[in-house]
């Protein structure tokens, strides 16, 4: 069995003496992991490092077997990531949410290429934030929780909407909120596409996006802690306000 993609490296871990076992996330096969032999060296261990553009070849004797990759450097981005401290906290959200969510093996080609262009905006520290915030809805639409925003769930009405249920992830206007208001979730502009992205709306999109990757998403996947580098790069962010 073997294949050849490109990917996003998530993260490596010593493998043996020399060797190193890496996880890439690919779009035509996923998270995937294999063996990248003499992975320590010198030569190879610079590589290897989160975020890291690669063209990797996989091969294995059978395909349930985790195999072997030889790699080849694409771009790097570690340069970028330790440019400041908010590129280098959003880096090791990203690719620590994919090695968290994704499914072994199961192709997402959508997050992908909005993984790869999210990262390519790494040096550009006025467009990050929102486009991170873009990402965590993709993601969370990938795993199956999209979040309904255009419409208010309890009267249809698509006027003021400021909250949503924590329940159902759709939107809620104010009026219907009523006395519920402080159980339900903000809702800025920046949250539906809409409005000035400003900072202040979009870390309360981030609160919002959040509460659904820890309380939905993590906890369908047998109730494990959110990856803490989400919590450092938003704390890196809101630092910043």
């Amino acid at each position: 069995m073997e294949w050849r993609d490109e990917g996003i490296l998530l993260n490596t871990r010593r493998h043996g003496e020399t060797s190193a076992i890496i996880e890439v996330f690919t779009p035509e096969h996923g998270r995937h992991a294999g063996v990248v032999r003499g992975g320590t060296s010198r030569k190879i261990a610079p590589i290897l490092q989160p975020g890291a553009q690669l063209d990797v070849a996989w091969r294995a004797r059978l395909e349930d077997h985790i195999g072997s990759f030889q790699v080849e450097p694409v771009r790097s981005r570690a340069a970028v990531a330790l440019s400041g401290r908010l590129a280098l906290a959003g880096l090791n959200a990203v690719t620590a949410l994919l090695a968290f969510c994704l499914p072994e093996r199961e192709p997402h080609p959508r997050l992908y290429r909005r993984s790869e262009q999210l990262l390519d905006l790494l040096d550009q520290a006025e467009l990050w934030p929102l486009a991170y915030l873009r990402w965590e809805i993709c993601l969370l639409e990938e795993m199956g929780y999209a979040l309904e925003l255009e419409a208010c769930a309890v009267t249809g009405t698509q006027d003021d909407l400021v909250y949503v249920s924590p329940k159902s992830g759709r939107a809620v206007s104010r009026a219907a909120a009523g006395v519920w208001a402080d159980r339900l979730l903000p809702l800025p502009d920046v949250l539906r596409g809409h409005g000035d992205a400003d900072n202040d709306q979009i870390a309360q999109g981030l609160v919002t996006t959040g509460y659904f990757l820890t309380a939905h998403l993590a906890q369908d996947l047998g109730n494990k802690p959110l990856p803490e580098a989400r919590s450092r790069f938003v704390e890196a962010f809101t630092r910043q306000l």
